[in-house]
């Protein structure tokens, strides 16, 4: 790539980018030993840079500002200033990151989770520095990882777990985890000598040190040196999450292949040897086990002891073993083995949980409180999205009993709120109005019906999932 190039526009850095991505993917691919370096100039290539800051403005965090108090969507025409800025530092060496603005976001447990929100121009160097690492170290990343990695997504965890519990595999046992405040605690060394393993370049790896110690601007004005973890909010901090935590991927990968090809793994089955198999979505995770309680349980210790060596326990209050009969609670999901209606065959379900089904019901209320819209166009424009969204999440469960009661309560909820905002109008008047045929439309905005929601199966897609810089041939 000519690093000496003038500033493309953007389809033209997508194209330069994605060429050099797929280029270190490839490389990454055919050597595992390799170390990669001179990457430092690809952080800094214009290309690099600019569809960093298209990532950086396109980003819903974009309307939040870091400590300079600089919101990226508020920035126009400064924009080039601000890239051929931060290229210069970059080139000569003198970038340093500001400290992260501290956000606590109240949990359902009564805790906090606290974000770190970088400066408009830490995000872009974040951003152009995860372009040139991520195609590195997906080269590496098991299949069994899903969260925060292109072209994967929750709905094939599900899926994963759904072809594991499902019969003649019979994966019955369910070791249930959750990482105590894993973003928070990451130990930088232990992280930084997994990031070594693939990284040469010494100006890459003290960039990604300088952002793991930038420190936080705490909510009181504080200021706190940040000597473990990577703040949850920045761009950066779900890549080296999931480096980090691939030491977990790589001991069960090492479990697995140690009972040996398909026949010699059912021959020990049927010995009573337990088998094992990952789920990990970033810092949730369970391992399905085809053995007995004892050895789910024995996972408790096992796992902590791979974990320690990163910083990371795990939580004591969100980590247990069930049976699949009982079901348990995953991104979202209410995964239980029941028995099919009508036959004594028990299959795998899966299903909105109880606390996501609250989540989308307290999020219509808060949306159709009295005071909280002008009119009715303005109300269905933000309900819209919420149900949407919500829908498309869970399309792919046993969702469609769920999807007509939730069509039932924001229905109701928004009829409530037009008798409240219009006191003096009879039911007859305010339904000929509003409610034409039983449908509520204010102009050209129509409410979102979830009942109307197809329901479709996710197909199980295993180890085929390719990255977006797979190819056949060495670039």
């Amino acid at each position: 790539m000519n690093t000496g190039a003038a500033w493309p526009d953007l389809a033209e850095a997508e194209t330069r980018v994605h060429r050099m991505q797929t280029k270190l993917h490839q490389w990454a691919t055919a050597d595992p030993d390799r170390r990669f370096d001179d990457l430092a100039n690809l952080v800094s290539d214009p290309a690099f840079l600019v569809v960093a800051w298209d990532r950086v403005r396109g980003n819903r965090g974009a309307r939040t500002a870091g400590v300079d108090g600089v919101k990226p969507r508020a920035i126009g025409l400064g924009a080039g200033k601000l890239l051929a800025g931060l290229r210069d530092a970059l080139k000569a060496r003198r970038f340093r990151p500001a400290p992260v603005r501290e956000h606590r976001i109240p949990k359902a447990n009564g805790k906090v989770r606290r974000l770190g929100i970088p400066t408009a121009a830490d995000r872009v160097v974040q951003a152009a520095l995860k372009l040139v690492l991520e195609p590195i170290f997906e080269a590496d990343f098991h299949p069994c990882s899903y969260g925060f990695r292109p072209r994967r997504r929750a709905q094939d965890a599900i899926a994963e777990i759904h072809h594991l519990g499902s019969p003649n595999r019979n994966y019955l046992w369910v070791f249930e985890a959750d990482i105590e405040a894993c973003f928070d605690a990451i130990d930088h060394a232990a992280l930084l000598d997994r990031v070594r393993r693939r990284i040469g370049d010494k100006r890459i790896l003290a960039l990604v040190k300088t952002f793991l110690r930038a420190g936080i601007l705490a909510e009181d004005a504080v200021r706190r040196d940040t000597t473990t973890g990577t703040p949850q909010g920045g761009i950066l901090s779900p890549l080296l999450a999931n480096i980090a935590l691939s030491t977990l991927d790589e001991h069960f990968a090492r479990k697995w292949a140690m009972l040996g090809p398909e026949w010699r793994r059912r021959k020990q089955r049927r010995a009573g040897v337990p088998a094992m198999r990952l789920v990990r979505y970033a810092d949730d995770f369970v391992v399905m086990v085809a053995g007995t309680r004892d050895d789910a349980e024995a996972l408790r210790d096992e796992v902590g002891t791979v974990l320690a060596p990163m910083g990371l326990r795990l939580s004591a209050e969100k980590t247990r073993v069930c049976h699949l009969d009982e079901g348990f609670d995953f991104l979202g999901f209410r995964i239980q083995r029941r028995p099919q209606p009508g036959s004594d065959r028990r299959y795998v379900y899966t299903y909105p949980s109880k606390k996501a089904l609250a989540a989308v019901k307290d999020g219509a209320r808060v949306l159709t409180r009295r005071r909280a819209h002008r009119t009715l166009a303005a109300l269905l424009r933000r309900v819209n999205p919420l149900l949407r969204g919500w829908c498309t999440y869970f399309r792919h469960g046993v969702s469609k009993r769920t999807f007509g009661y939730v069509d039932h309560f924001a229905f109701w909820r928004i009829v409530g709120w037009l008798r409240k905002r219009h006191l003096g109008l009879n039911w007859g008047t305010l339904r000929r109005r509003y409610l034409p045929e039983w449908e509520i439309i204010d102009g050209g905005a129509a409410l979102f019906r979830p009942r109307a929601v197809a329901v479709t199966r996710y197909r199980y897609r295993g180890a085929r999932i390719p990255t977006p810089w797979a190819s056949t041939t060495l670039a």
